[in-house]
């Protein structure tokens, strides 16, 4: 399903609340198992840039454009401390 017709059911649903965000979620994993291949950061900001996210108007898709906001962000790397990180 492509990212215009997730939001366009996201946006017919009244949802509100835990409701929406559990709406919002399935129509994340959509997305995700949708798309040809891995899912990356960038795939996450095109979708973020596209008019249908930057619509968005209901709480259900309020939330879906949360949930790319949350992908598109780089996971931080964890930094080793001390000895250890001088021989890694």
């Amino acid at each position: 399903m492509t990212l215009t017709r997730i939001i366009d059911m996201l946006e017919a649903s009244p949802a509100r609340g835990a409701q929406a965000e559990a709406l919002a979620r399935l129509g994340f994993l959509e997305w995700v198992f949708a798309a040809p291949g891995p899912v990356t950061q960038g795939m996450a900001r095109e979708a973020l840039a596209s008019p249908a996210a930057q619509a968005a108007r209901s709480a259900a898709a309020r939330a879906f454009v949360d949930f790319l906001n949350d992908a598109a962000r780089p996971c931080p790397v964890a930094v080793r401390r001390g000895r250890a990180g001088l021989f890694n």
